[in-house]
């Protein structure tokens, strides 16, 4: 039996792209150059995810899961906790507003 998780996150998750940048790039000495031939897709598609302005598409969590030998579900979970607490801020106001049904 799980419990659901009901406290708040005030914290933002971190973002793929701060991963890749912080962590990964450092860690096997890529630039962004490198990075994108290694990956086979253009620098701007590697600029705009390591500022953030990208998502981790499936396609691209396959690229990067088969670079760094891990799962594409790393990079797709995520990506997800970054979209799902942005989505909850915005629409914060209106979900409230939602009553639970009854369990059946």
């Amino acid at each position: 039996m799980s419990l659901p998780n009901k406290r708040v996150r005030k914290v933002r998750p971190t973002h793929p792209g701060v991963m890749l940048r912080e962590d990964f790039l450092p860690e096997y000495g890529l630039t962004v150059s490198g990075f994108a031939r290694s990956l086979r897709v253009s620098r701007q598609t590697v600029h705009d995810l390591l500022r953030e302005r990208r998502a981790i598409s499936p396609e691209m969590a396959l690229r990067l899961s088969r670079l760094f030998r891990n799962s594409p579900e790393f990079w797709l979970n995520a990506q997800r906790a970054v979209d799902l607490w942005e989505a909850a801020r915005q629409i914060k106001g209106q979900i409230d507003h939602i009553s639970p049904l009854p369990a059946a």
